[in-house]
């Protein structure tokens, strides 16, 4: 087991840890939570020997195999595949040896192979690989073509391949996409070693943790139970504080208070509806954010147009290559509206589209007058002015504004005292994520577009940002692998899948099973394309859904094309009607005959053309229909 008696721990002069007693045992999985610069992964420094504590005993058992991932990449030829293979010492020495061995050695060393089962060792990598989201086309590229996110999956699947005894995680989940995330889960709730995991993702830590080790005012307490428990625990030890209690009272009044007012009412309704499962949790979790950091709200926007975004039979991608095509989408206020669907069928290459950054390969896109966005997305961080502060910053958006009321806002973030006077090239990554939110929610928009915007952000911030959320009155978009915060903030969600974006009929726990049955059915037909072209029942009716909404466009058209035969055959009838009176033959008739007759003649051949045209796309959509 791993013990810590009497330890204290210091770095640059500031002390992180002090007088801490606690033991881990084997095969726990323990969650290690604090606010940031708290030391939890100076904890894991530690425990990799890399630190070195000031005071008192540490020991972990000397036999133990300690995983971890790795923050840099190198710039290896290696293919991913081979990449992450390194991470099984034990399979690459075998395999290192077996290429020297010779006679009764060479067998001696198959048996060692053998035995740890090393005959499945590339089918595992490729099985993690897969896992986060690598396509098997990928698997053999060398890792110098990947992009830094990308490259630290490589070095988490690396750390899953080692034959480890405890491994540790420090915010696996930053660089992952929401299928990964659960993927990842559902690894780790298998995992048979000792975990120890650093994570903002509370559905995340829920799931897979069975205790919490928290650090704050610079001892560690140990706590049975998963994050949910913890944070009951603890908002129980908080709610003590009669102040504190007495204004989250006030709070949960206020908001009854408006779900009650305005849940009857249609355009407040899933405002109101969001509030309530706030509220439903509120009581629960609450206490242990009272002393959180962070209050802002978003401001009421100062237009909110019916229609605030209208996309008629879009196309989009890239070049000649389509992403998604057939995209019909209206964004109204108040809709909050949770984007999912498998990583790269083109969730944020529909933000693009959305946010105007990318125009329609075909179709329309078309914004209310009004329409004021914010847009959220990681580059935007790197957009943020280095050489400017905070204060800066927002001065700029709101050159009128006191330098008091700014700070004030800024205050919110947890941007005080000197750090608001601060450049800030220096800031972490979740500083920076702070402040290109404050930013945004400072210019009041009317529509949201949230391209994972948790990232880098701690459990006090995501928290603020759902209760905001919550609150905000125009409509939002969110791409997001915090399943908490879409819980929580949205009320219907839409999937990207198949080059199409249609509505998901059901919640987040029905698209995690979807997505399994979506990737065994993939593995089934990969190890047996003839004998496994039957889908599951719920893969069956996702795809389904998926083939008609492609042929939507097509059945319009055969719509509009019988309504114009309607139209034409009871023209052509009138017509006829005139013609079969024989007063019309009369020669004081005779230029009114001229003029039916041609009418007559335009009307057949139009109504002949339209005919065709109708029983061709009848039969394909027919076709069609009958494929699905």
């Amino acid at each position: 087991m791993i013990i810590f008696s009497e330890l204290s721990l210091r770095r640059g002069g500031r002390e992180l840890l002090s007088d801490t007693h606690f033991k881990i045992h084997p095969a726990q999985k323990v969650g290690v939570t604090g606010a940031n610069g708290t030391g939890k992964s100076s904890l894991f420094a530690l425990i990799r020997g890399v630190l070195h504590q000031d005071n008192g005993d540490f020991s972990v058992p000397p036999a133990w195999v300690i995983a971890y991932v790795a923050q840099e990449t190198p710039a290896t030829t290696l293919s991913a595949l081979d990449y992450v293979l390194c991470g099984d010492q034990e399979y690459m020495t075998l395999q290192q040896a077996l290429i020297t061995a010779e006679g009764a050695h060479l067998g001696e060393l198959h048996a060692q192979l053998e035995a740890i089962d090393g005959y499945t060792t590339e089918s595992r990598a490729a099985t993690l690989l897969h896992g986060l989201g690598f396509k098997t086309d990928q698997i053999n590229d060398p890792v110098t073509c990947f992009s830094g996110g990308w490259r630290m999956r490589l070095n988490l699947a690396q750390a899953l391949m080692c034959r480890s005894d405890l491994l540790l995680l420090d915010e696996p989940t930053n660089h992952l996409d929401l299928d990964a995330v659960i993927w990842l889960q559902e690894w780790l709730i298998r995992y048979t070693g000792t975990l120890l995991l650093i994570s903002h993702d509370r559905e995340f830590l829920d799931a897979v943790i069975k205790h919490v080790a928290h650090i704050e005012h610079g001892k560690l307490t140990l706590y049975s139970g998963n994050y949910s428990a913890f944070e009951h625990l603890r908002g129980e030890k908080l709610a003590q504080q009669q102040s504190a209690y007495e204004r989250q009272q006030r709070e949960r009044e206020h908001m009854q208070k408006y779900v009650d007012r305005f849940r009857a009412q249609a355009t407040k309704a899933k405002q109101a509806q969001s509030r309530l499962k706030a509220l439903e949790r509120m009581e629960e979790i609450s206490p242990a954010h009272i002393d959180s950091p962070f209050h802002f709200q978003f401001f009421e926007p100062k237009k909110l147009p019916d229609r605030l975004i209208t996309v008629e039979e879009a196309a989009i991608g890239y070049g000649d290559k389509t992403i998604v095509e057939q995209i019909d989408f209206t964004l109204i206020p108040q809709q909050r509206i949770g984007l999912i669907g498998p990583n790269g069928a083109g969730k944020s290459t529909f933000i693009k589209l959305l946010a105007n950054e990318l125009q329609c390969q075909r179709g329309e896109i078309s914004f209310a007058q009004d329409f004021h966005l914010g847009y959220f997305a990681q580059h935007q961080l790197e957009q943020l002015d280095f050489d400017q502060t905070p204060l800066e910053h927002l001065q700029e958006l709101d050159r009128k504004a006191s330098e008091q009321a700014l700070r004030n806002y800024l205050g919110g973030f947890n941007f005080r005292g000197e750090r608001i006077d601060e450049a800030i090239a220096p800031f972490s990554g979740g500083e920076k994520a702070r402040l290109v939110l404050a930013l945004l929610i400072y210019q009041r928009p009317n529509v949201l577009l949230l391209d994972e915007p948790t990232n880098h952000l701690d459990l006090e911030m995501r928290h603020a940002l759902s209760r905001a959320l919550q609150d905000f009155s125009g409509a939002m978009v969110i791409v997001s692998h915090d399943r908490h915060l879409l819980k929580t903030v949205t009320d219907e969600l839409i999937i990207v899948d198949d080059k199409a974006v249609i509505p998901f009929q059901g919640d987040l726990d029905d698209y995690a099973q979807w997505l399994k049955d979506k990737n065994k059915l993939a593995e089934a037909i990969a190890a047996d394309p003839i004998e496994n072209k039957t889908m599951s029942r719920k893969a069956q009716r996702q795809h389904d859904a998926v083939q008609r909404k492609k042929l939507q466009p097509l059945k319009r058209n055969v719509d509009k094309l019988e309504k114009q035969l309607d139209r034409l055959t009871q023209q052509q009838g009138q017509l006829e009607k005139i013609l079969s009176d024989p007063e019309i033959y009369q020669e004081q008739h005779k230029l009114l005959l001229k003029k039916t007759l041609r009418e007559k003649s335009e009307v057949d051949k139009v109504l002949e053309d339209v005919e065709m045209q109708w029983m061709e796309m009848s039969e394909d959509y027919e076709q069609k229909m009958a494929g699905i």
